[in-house]
């Protein structure tokens, strides 16, 4: 580490052994040994009530969705990515209720957007000079002589 020393959170201790001792899928000598912790703690297993257990699932359980279908939006746009799944990515979109319209211009509207963004890169005074050396020829390759 840069030399600053990592302290735990007693709080989130606390949290994460209370959360031990309600999941059904820890042993049950782990949740004995949280137990045992969170009494050395001064500390109760109980104060979680099933409706907060609930609640916490249910907003753990909605941030998992959301996270799922970030990526198959993401999906959608990269490159790595065989059409096939990123249809399937589109139809997962879909059903969820989330429409997002992907290649929505030509070929040739999206050579002019590109053209313009060298274009744009010669004029662009934070660009450096080899960055709009190669702008240059990108565009002079593609039979652009008007660079204003």
């Amino acid at each position: 580490m840069s030399g600053t020393e990592h302290t735990k959170d007693t709080a989130r201790v606390v949290a994460g052994l209370k959360a031990a001792v309600h999941n059904p899928n820890v042993s049950g000598e782990a949740k004995e040994n949280a137990l045992k912790r969170l009494e050395e703690m001064g500390q109760s297993a109980d104060t979680i009530t099933p409706t907060q257990a609930k609640a916490t699932q249910s907003a753990a359980t909605e941030a998992h969705e959301k996270n799922v279908l970030r990526g198959y939006k993401a999906a959608t746009s990269n490159p790595h990515v065989s059409e096939e799944a990123k249809q399937h990515a589109r139809e997962v979109l879909e059903a969820a209720g989330i429409q997002r319209k992907l290649d929505t211009h030509s070929e040739e509207e999206h050579q002019h957007r590109v053209l313009a963004g060298y274009k744009a890169a010669i004029h662009n005074p934070n660009v450096s000079a080899a960055a709009k050396q190669h702008a240059r020829e990108y565009l002079a390759d593609s039979g652009v002589t008007n660079l204003d």
